[in-house]
């Protein structure tokens, strides 16, 4: 009799360890823990929506950076020939790719997918009025450590003629500093001027979103760029410096005579085709599948998901590990959308096998 009882709980506990609990794919981070677990699965999914952007983006590479795109170019063909044969999602070994789901935060595929975008600013060219707040090209004279941003606001950079461009919102410069490029407007008749990425001070980084829920100003999940703007918008200059310069970390920048927004690999960026990557997990030039939660005006998931071809082209401070940042393009409307995403989804990169020794042991064979 005791033997029927021990058997009986062995077969439930392994029919029970046979069952997987699917996941609301859209559902928001709020304190980095997931509750539910998905489910791991060969991609059998509705085709990209976005294959003349993909394309599109290929050819920016192969124009500015043929290095990687002759890098890459075995793996760029091959989704090229499944393009042109209409295949499915489940379809990749058929033009000789294989699909390496990343495991996600969880180990159960959960990424965390983020945004950024490229904000465009009015600005001066010298300080005038409320247009005191610069933004700077990066010291060429400390030989062993560059000033934290407390040390910058209280004067370090002074007399040394690296304001390029003030502004009237210091929250705005550091929104421009976290997504790492910019168009400055000088309202002078000329056409707005794109500062890129020119380096950082080398010190660490610290989510100002996050120090707001520490502080109480916020209740986790309902942090966004827009809420921290707003905040911003109510404060006191000081205040709003005393949470900026606990974030020591700054980013510097270089006015660059063109209209197009290029990533780290210096490849210009097409919206909601490439990422920003961890390079030591994704390698630049990388082709992932990437299955997105849809956002309504409000930010709020409504159920809805598309499927994007996309490639990893740019790096952050902030992107490391199991973590994509998706560019989301210039503007207004892209900040807003950028400003919301704080989700996760599945994502799986396109690789032939002959080189599957070579992936990170983060990415899962499917």
């Amino acid at each position: 009799m005791k033997w029927k009882t021990i058997r009986y709980l062995l077969f439930i506990i392994i029919l029970t360890s046979c069952q997987y609990h699917p996941t609301q794919h859209g559902q928001q981070y709020t304190n980095g823990q997931l509750p539910r677990l998905l489910n791991l699965a060969q991609p059998h999914l509705n085709r990209p929506i976005n294959i003349d952007s993909y394309l599109q983006q290929v050819k920016l590479i192969e124009q500015y950076s043929p290095s990687l795109f002759n890098q890459n170019k075995a793996v760029y063909d091959a989704i090229n020939q499944w393009i042109i044969e209409g295949l499915a999602t489940n379809q990749f070994n058929f033009v000789g790719l294989s699909t390496y789901q990343l495991q996600g935060q969880d180990k159960w595929g959960n990424v965390h997918l983020t945004g950024y975008y490229t904000p465009v600013m009015k600005g001066r060219r010298t300080p005038q009025g409320r247009y005191r707040y610069p933004l700077y090209a990066k010291p060429r004279n400390f030989s062993t450590r560059l000033p934290s941003r407390l040390e910058i606001y209280d004067g370090a950079l002074d007399g040394q003629k690296l304001e390029i461009a003030y502004t009237d919102s210091l929250i705005d410069n550091f929104i421009m500093e976290v997504q790492g490029s910019g168009f400055i407007d000088f309202e002078d008749g000329s056409p707005p001027i794109f500062f890129g990425y020119n380096g950082k001070n080398g010190h660490p980084y610290k989510s100002i979103g996050r120090l707001l829920i520490e502080q109480g100003k916020f209740q986790r999940g309902k942090v966004s760029m827009q809420a921290i703007k707003a905040w911003a918008k109510e404060q006191d200059e000081q205040v709003v410096k005393n949470l900026l310069i606990q974030n020591a970390s700054t980013v510097f920048f270089e006015p660059q005579q063109h209209a197009l927004v290029i990533g780290s690999t210096g490849v210009p960026l097409i919206a909601r085709a490439s990422v920003a990557s961890d390079q030591s997990i994704i390698p630049a030039g990388s082709v992932l599948l990437v299955d997105i939660p849809l956002l309504d005006d409000k930010g709020i998931y409504q159920g809805q998901r598309e499927l994007r071809l996309m490639i990893a082209l740019d790096i952050g401070g902030a992107i490391k590990g199991q973590h994509l940042d998706i560019y989301q393009g210039i503007g207004e409307q892209a900040g807003n959308l950028a400003g919301y995403y704080n989700h996760y989804g599945r994502v799986w990169l396109l690789a032939p096998p002959k080189n599957s020794h070579l992936l990170s042991p983060v990415l899962t064979r499917t």
